[in-house]
């Protein structure tokens, strides 16, 4: 979905020093896809952070492998980007299996309260709200 789904961006996948067949996988199927192979598997933020430092890229989208995006998802979060004050952007993120709900991870925008605990648009605890349109705006996260 994301080759599908993203004609106007270049596309990396950042391998972190697998040992299977994905970075040939990725290879043959999607050769547009340009790979980025650490040396190291240094689990989850190194190996974006070392993989990132390989880019001179304006703007970066950090998608995990398990998401699937939707047509013209991209356009609208690199308009934030016009704004010299906007340093990061997360979009709504729904559910794969019920597509009209939130998932929990994220949801409609990641918040910590006065408390420093996080909750998230969308969210409220293990309740996920139906999308309806009501967080379809930008706000400070």
């Amino acid at each position: 979905s994301v080759v599908r789904n993203t004609p106007e961006a270049d596309i990396y996948v950042a391998d972190n020093a697998s040992t299977d067949d994905s970075v040939s996988f990725v290879q043959q199927n999607f050769p547009q896809v340009k790979i980025i192979q650490n040396k190291v598997n240094g689990g989850f933020a190194k190996g974006y952070n070392d993989a990132l430092q390989e880019l001179d890229e304006d703007i970066f989208v950090l998608l995990n492998s398990d998401v699937e995006v939707t047509e013209n998802w991209l356009p609208p979060l690199v308009i934030q980007f016009k704004d010299p004050a906007v340093a990061a952007a997360q979009p709504k993120i729904k559910d794969f299996r019920k597509k009209e709900f939130f998932e929990y991870a994220g949801a409609a925008g990641g918040f910590i309260d006065a408390l420093g605990y996080p909750y998230c648009r969308g969210r409220i605890f293990d309740v996920l709200e139906q999308d309806l349109g009501q967080y379809d705006d930008t706000i400070d996260i």
